[in-house]
């Protein structure tokens, strides 16, 4: 996970040193070891969000491309914010992992889950979602991904009475999700106060390019806005599809998916149409293709 990126680009070097050297334990292990333990370790919410945005954020510095416009999905979002300079490296990983945390608190207090939903309305979904929440238990919509493929979260028995209804109304597949909480719903309100004291002696600058935020999947630049939507995100559902969508609205038309994996790339595709331009940015071999085109 990232290290043809190290061995490549010094950019890429230095952010992954400074990450090891802020969070006080060797993230560069997790993610270059083949070992099973680290591989392991990697798995874990503490290990797993920092690596992601420690990548990402890698990615984006050997790009070397600053970007008309940033979005990001969940923890993405931090990497967005890093790419578009309203929050600094150090900042971020001290944030992330602070997060992480608390999510991890929150799941073991009260322990819930998640599943994708595939091949209905997001408007009938959130019906089932409220017909399958009973007396204490919830479940909410909590990733609006792409148009028929929503994700909801909550206490177990609520997820798995929703999945249930989803299948007789239609729904083409109910995938359960292998997550340690139910993340973007009200089950991780134990720590939404806490993650608000962290968030509050962060700093955010005005960043140089629009980001689209998660709760509300609309542009903006302003610190307070930004600042509300890290706290907000904890509880609210990621609209990525909305985001997509607005995007395109405002005339985006290329997409590059900085960072592991290719799954955001999908979900262009799949909300803006199969044509649309959008294309992955996360190995050496990518990266490098990327420079080609951009020199020729």
């Amino acid at each position: 996970m990232g290290r043809d990126l190290y061995e490549a680009y010094s950019e890429a070097r230095a952010v992954f040193d400074e990450a090891d050297e802020v969070l006080g334990f060797p993230l560069t292990a997790c993610c270059f070891s083949t070992r099973e333990d680290a591989m392991r370790a990697l798995t874990q919410t503490d290990v797993c969000q920092p690596a992601i945005f420690t990548h990402s954020v890698a990615a984006f510095r050997a790009l070397k491309q600053a970007p008309d416009a940033v979005a990001g999905h969940s923890v993405g979002e931090y990497s967005a914010l890093a790419a578009c300079g309203a929050i600094s490296l150090p900042d971020g990983l001290r944030t992330i992992r602070v997060r992480a945390q608390l999510m991890a608190q929150a799941g073991k207090k009260r322990p819930g889950t998640m599943s994708a939903i595939l091949g209905l309305d997001h408007e009938i979904l959130a019906t089932i979602c409220s017909e399958a929440s009973q007396g204490d238990q919830v479940v909410q919509p909590a990733n609006f991904n792409a148009p028929g493929q929503v994700v909801i979260s909550g206490d177990t028995g609520a997820v798995r009475r929703a999945g249930t209804l989803a299948k007789e109304r239609g729904a083409m597949r109910v995938i359960p999700l292998n997550v340690s909480g139910a993340f973007h719903s009200v089950l991780m309100q134990e720590v939404h106060k806490r993650f608000m004291r962290q968030v509050a002696g962060l700093a955010v600058t005005r960043p140089a390019s629009p980001i689209y935020l998660n709760t509300t999947g609309c542009a903006t630049t302003d610190t307070d806005k930004i600042r509300t939507n890290m706290i907000q995100q904890l509880t609210s559902p990621v609209r990525w599809m909305q985001s997509l969508k607005a995007m395109q609205a405002d005339g985006i038309t290329s997409f590059v998916e900085v960072g592991p994996g290719r799954v955001l790339t999908g979900l262009v595709r799949r909300t803006l149409g199969r044509t649309t331009s959008a294309i992955q940015a996360g190995t050496k071999a990518q990266i490098t293709g990327m420079h080609t085109v951009l020199s020729s």
